[in-house]
């Protein structure tokens, strides 16, 4: 899976995610954009399966059902990389199910 993050992501969580193509928001040139500008972009560009991020705000402010990409939100406790680590393992269990135009949100294990 092609697989961007998003500027509110650890962006050591890159190398965490082996067997796919991981790039930033940072690494793309678009850094400091609003989320409907970014998500624009991200859409435009035709080069990603996955927005992954922890803004949980996403859905409220954006209209995403036709997004060309799967918009994957890591519901962790904080954005600290140990806190969002911890929704990987759901997170690479279940990306072969994110569908374009959808929006999941991944809560950490109880």
């Amino acid at each position: 899976m092609r697989i961007i993050l998003d500027e509110c992501v650890p962006v050591r969580l890159r190398h965490e995610l082996p067997g796919h193509e991981v790039q930033t928001v940072l690494y793309a040139g678009w850094s400091s954009i609003k989320n409907g500008k970014l998500l624009q972009l991200v859409a435009d560009s035709g080069q990603f399966d996955i927005f992954l991020t922890v803004d949980k705000n996403i859905p409220h402010e954006q209209q995403l059902d036709s997004l060309p990409f799967a918009v994957v939100i890591l519901s962790a406790a904080s954005i600290r990389i140990d806190d969002v680590r911890l929704l990987l393992p759901e997170f690479l269990r279940r990306i072969s199910e994110f569908q374009p135009g959808h929006v999941y949100v991944l809560f950490p294990p109880s």
